[in-house]
């Protein structure tokens, strides 16, 4: 079973709700940059040579970025929807006529939505049942700190120090 290491953090703000609650927070190990990805593929018993596994996946990459960016969805069956949203300013436009996509649009955002169908399901409540939760703590001084990969989100723990926050920090108060 793969396993998924957390520390456990505290909330020490006084003011929140929550003060004084621990929570498991994920911990990244290492991060695969494309050509390890590629040799990791090519190791699996792959026909394909690490430099050909590399030159699909920067295909797919760039590929991915052009469709993205013609207001295309892309599909990967058994892996998921890569889709793009859009953020706006605070406020937003007083009439429809002074919109001004520079004025008012603040991001444009790459997003993921996990393949959910029965035989793939990678869903945050499907995926959580494949892993198996080690508390990075007791690897004291083996484990190499990475960089952070983004926030995946803010569930907050439910007490068994196994929660699937891969987040950069505590819950907010009213989570």
């Amino acid at each position: 079973m793969a396993k998924i290491f957390y520390m456990l953090k505290q909330n020490k703000v006084t003011s929140s709700k929550i003060y004084g609650k621990w929570f498991a927070q994920g911990k990244t190990i290492e991060t695969l940059n494309t050509r390890k990805m590629a040799n990791h593929i090519a190791e699996h018993g792959s026909i394909y040579t690490p430099d050909v596994v590399f030159g699909v996946l920067e295909k797919f990459r760039s590929c991915l970025l052009e469709m993205l960016l013609e207001s295309k969805r892309v599909k990967i069956d058994g892996l998921g929807i890569f889709f793009t949203t859009l953020e706006n300013e605070k406020g937003g436009a007083a009439k429809k006529e002074d919109f001004n996509p520079q004025k008012n649009l603040k991001a444009l955002h790459i997003r993921f939505l996990p393949d959910q169908t029965t035989e793939t399901n990678i869903s945050s409540r499907e995926f959580i049942k494949k892993a198996e939760f080690v508390n990075a703590e007791a690897f004291a001084g083996q484990l190499v700190e990475d960089e952070p990969s983004g926030n995946g989100g803010n569930d907050s723990g439910s007490g068994s120090g196994t929660s699937s926050q891969t987040g950069g920090g505590l819950p907010e108060e009213g989570d």
